[in-house]
């Protein structure tokens, strides 16, 4: 049987990589909640962002800059998302949905409890 959420969370990246902002939209509910997680390290949206416009909105700063990578992972047992660059990750999202709809986003942004998402150097 195949995995909903994560065909749900594999069309929501690809929307986004697309920079797709109307299929980014169309991937939310109208309801969706995210909230960011940067420990105040890094800047971030205090609270909760709630609706998709502004969902997508905050989708779209994340995923912005040169070199961004999207990739469809295993968060907490379930598809989520990491977003990186080189080696680097800056972001681990949790996605929750229903109804073939992203209801919920749980972004990680704190650098100290992303170090152990970071790829490892190439070996020469």
């Amino acid at each position: 049987m195949p995995d909903r959420l994560e065909d749900v969370v594999r069309g929501f990246a690809q929307a986004c990589l697309r920079g797709d902002a109307a299929a980014v939209r169309a991937a939310l509910d109208a309801d969706v909640v995210a909230v960011c997680d940067s420990g105040g390290n890094v800047p971030a949206a205090m609270g909760t962002v709630h609706g998709a416009e502004d969902v997508a909105d905050l989708v779209a700063v994340l995923l912005g800059g040169p070199g961004t990578e999207l990739t469809v992972e295993s968060v907490n047992g379930r598809a989520g998302l990491a977003v990186r660059r080189g080696r680097s990750t800056h972001a681990v999202i949790g996605v929750e949905e229903v109804c073939a709809r992203v209801t919920s986003l749980w972004i990680v942004l704190n650098p100290a409890k992303l170090h152990r998402w970071h790829r490892p150097p190439t070996a020469p």
